[in-house]
């Protein structure tokens, strides 16, 4: 590497997306942006996902009051709550800097973050289109993580997340950007991802760190992730039955939990049709594989009333929630085409 591709902004120009509902966190992330030391984003693009069209601009101007020079530098873009998908390509189409960071707006970066993320751009070879960053999740040392703690700490280690994520604008471009038909914060990363290696693109991991902090949620949160295995059912059909491997994913449960909900039914429709006996021995399979499920997200967390509860609680209702999302998602995207770009 040499000092000419450090500066030279034809090589390590950036601008950094930020899609945001305009949350608590939006702060500290513009404020740790503005801190780390480095050659400062050519641009900042802020795009407001809420969905409201009267929706109040001055809940801005707090969070960008802490980003100090780069405030001049800002600018800030609606997407009507399209999803984070959209948000971020109504930003991605604003940028015309050579790489476009992706940020979150519920993440900080390190100390040292934009001295970093030009290294890492500086040291791509020309077939490399994407360079992710380091993720960290702060845990808490005092006792066992909760499985919400535990669910977001896996962003440390799954592949592509836009948490901290920087492509070459023209190959973001070049592919059509995000799938908008990913409404949530879920697999959009993915499949942008494998969509630029399926060009021929490489993608790096980079040295430049940033810290994910668990955000609080309800102890229902599980059961809402679900609506996930919809999104499943999309990869499935844009990317093949072995999508997961190719995307480095886990597997998941979901062949265990459609048997389990099957084995609920069965036991339901036996008792109903008069044959006690097949409709125990059904009972007792869903009851074996609820309790093996409950006790997978016991076992390694804090094992408190409230965790212990909210877990029985959720392992019941979770297998029959999810194969109701991966059968809908399935019917729903039975013959989804490939992505191609709607210019907003």
């Amino acid at each position: 590497m040499t000092d000419r591709a450090l500066t030279d902004p034809a090589l390590t120009g950036y601008a950094v997306v930020i899609p945001t509902l305009v949350r608590d966190t939006l702060a500290d992330c513009l404020a740790a942006l503005a801190a780390s030391t480095g050659p400062g984003p050519d641009e900042i693009v802020l795009v407001d996902d809420r969905p409201g069209p009267h929706e109040d601009p001055a809940a801005l101007e707090h969070p960008m009051s802490v980003l100090g020079d780069l405030r001049e530098r800002t600018v800030v873009l609606r997407s009507g709550g399209r999803g984070p998908a959209a948000a971020r390509n109504t930003g991605m189409r604003a940028v015309i800097a050579p790489w476009t960071a992706f940020l979150d707006d519920d993440v900080q970066v390190g100390p040292h973050w934009r001295a970093q993320l030009v290294q890492d751009l500086a040291e791509v070879a020309p077939d490399t289109g994407a360079v992710q960053g380091v993720i960290a999740v702060p845990l808490p040392g005092e006792r066992r993580p909760t499985d919400w703690e535990r669910g977001t700490a896996g962003l440390a280690r799954a592949r592509w997340i836009t948490a901290d994520m920087a492509y070459r604008t023209d190959v973001l471009k070049q592919v059509g950007g995000f799938d908008e038909r990913f409404t949530r914060a879920y697999r959009e990363d993915a499949d942008l991802a494998l969509r630029v290696l399926d060009q021929g693109w490489r993608i790096r991991r980079g040295r430049r760190t940033t810290r994910h902090p668990v955000r609080p949620a309800s102890r229902w949160v599980s059961l809402r992730q679900q609506r996930g295995n919809a999104d499943d059912a999309l990869m499935r059909r844009l990317h093949g039955p072995d999508w997961w491997a190719k995307a480095v994913a886990p597997r998941g449960r979901i062949r265990r939990h459609a048997a389990v909900t099957a084995a609920g039914l069965a036991a339901l429709v036996l008792a109903a049709a008069g044959r006690p006996r097949a409709a125990a021995v059904a009972g007792l399979g869903w009851a074996a594989g609820t309790g093996e499920f409950a006790w997978a997200r016991i076992a390694p967390g804090p094992r408190n009333r409230e965790e212990v509860a909210a877990m029985v609680v959720t392992s019941v209702l979770i297998p029959p929630a999810a194969t109701w999302h991966r059968l809908s998602g399935l019917w729903r995207y039975r013959a989804a085409p490939a992505w191609r770009e709607v210019a907003a």
